[in-house]
């Protein structure tokens, strides 16, 4: 997530030569990704949703956002 970025919130993603862009929800907005990680993204997506929004709401303010853990 880069937070001198435009709207939508979104993030990106990357995968061995794979990115992808993507909305707080985990639709995907461009790019593309193969289809097991693109499955692992949304999980990733419905885990973080809360800390995806508030970092969302720091960058928009200038700030940092937190670090968010991958899937493991």
């Amino acid at each position: 997530m880069y937070w001198n970025e435009h709207r939508p919130p979104h993030f990106h993603a990357y995968y061995q030569g794979n990115e992808a862009a993507y909305d707080l929800e985990g639709n995907l907005l461009n790019g593309a990704m193969p289809r097991k990680q693109e499955r692992l993204i949304v999980a990733w997506v419905e885990l973080h949703y809360e800390e995806l929004l508030a970092n969302w709401e720091l960058a928009e303010n200038d700030d940092e956002p937190y670090r968010i853990d991958p899937l493991r």
